[in-house]
C-alpha cells in the first residue's frame, strides 16, 4: 500500500498508558490516524500521548478519558489486563454501540502467566461480544504481538496477527489496521476462534523465558507473500 492510498481512522486505545496499548498507538499515529489514548486517570493518558509525541515521526495523539476516548473513535482498541475487560468494557456500551472493539484481551493469571488457562466460556473476546450484543463489532486481535519493539519504528516485529471476528467487513478493517503498524493481520475465523490466539500468549510467554528472549511470535507459513 503507498503513502498516498494509506486510509486514515479516529482510534481510540483503551488502557492505552501500557507498553502494548501505547506502542500500537504510536505505531497508528506514524501512519497519519488520529489516536486518542484512554484512561480511567485522563491526565496519565495526557501525559502518555504527550510522551509519545516525541517519538519519531509521531502524528496527532492526544490523552483522555476512556468514555471521552470511545465516543471519539471509530475503532476503538482494548489493550487492559484481563481482570480489568469487562468493568472498562460494559460502562461504556452505548458509547461502543454501532462501532468495531478490537479486543487484545488474553486471559492471563499471575503469577503463572506461562501457562494457558482459558475461562470456561472458550474465549475472553467471544464472552465480551455476548455481553455487548450485534450491535458493537468484537474483533480479537494482537494477542500474540509482544510490546517490546513496538516504540522502535524501525524494528520489523516477527509477528503475524490472527485476526478473529464474526463480522467479516470489521476483519477486512482490523487487517487493514495490522497493516498500517507494519505487521501481516490473517482472517482466523470467527470470535470463538480468538481462543486459539488467547491460549498462544502463554506459551510465547514460556518460550521466552526458556530461551531468553524478549519478543518470539508466530508465522503462518504456506500463504502468498
Amino acid at each position: 500500500m503507498s503513502e498516498d492510498t494509506k486510509p486514515s481512522y479516529k482510534i481510540a486505545v483503551l488502557g492505552g498508558t501500557g507498553a502494548e496499548g501505547s506502542g500500537l498507538a504510536y505505531r497508528w499515529s506514524r501512519a497519519g490516524c488520529e489516536v486518542v489514548i484512554g484512561s480511567r486517570d485522563p491526565a496519565r493518558a495526557q501525559a502518555c500521548a504527550a510522551e509519545l509525541m516525541t517519538l519519531p515521526g509521531a502524528g496527532a495523539v492526544r490523552g483522555a478519558s476512556n468514555e471521552d476516548a470511545a465516543k471519539f473513535a471509530d475503532i476503538v482498541v482494548l489493550t487492559v489486563p484481563y481482570a480489568a475487560q469487562q468493568s472498562t468494557v460494559l460502562p461504556l456500551k452505548d458509547a461502543l454501540r454501532g462501532k468495531i472493539l478490537v479486543d487484545v484481551t488474553v486471559p492471563l493469571k499471575p503469577p503463572k502467566v506461562d501457562r494457558v488457562s482459558l475461562p470456561s466460556t472458550g474465549s475472553v473476546v467471544a464472552a465480551l461480544q455476548n455481553e455487548l450484543g450485534a450491535e458493537t463489532r468484537v474483533v480479537g486481535a494482537c494477542q500474540n504481538v509482544s510490546a517490546h519493539h513496538l516504540k522502535d519504528p524501525h524494528h520489523q516485529i516477527d509477528c503475524d496477527v490472527l485476526i478473529c471476528g464474526d463480522d467479516a467487513q470489521a476483519c477486512d478493517l482490523v487487517v487493514a489496521l495490522t497493516e498500517l503498524a507494519g505487521l501481516r493481520g490473517i482472517h482466523a475465523g470467527p470470535v470463538a476462534n480468538s481462543a486459539a490466539a488467547e491460549a498462544m500468549t502463554s506459551l510465547l510467554i514460556f518460550i521466552n523465558k526458556k530461551y531468553k528472549v524478549k519478543g518470539s511470535g508466530i508465522r503462518i507459513t504456506g500463504l502468498p507473500a
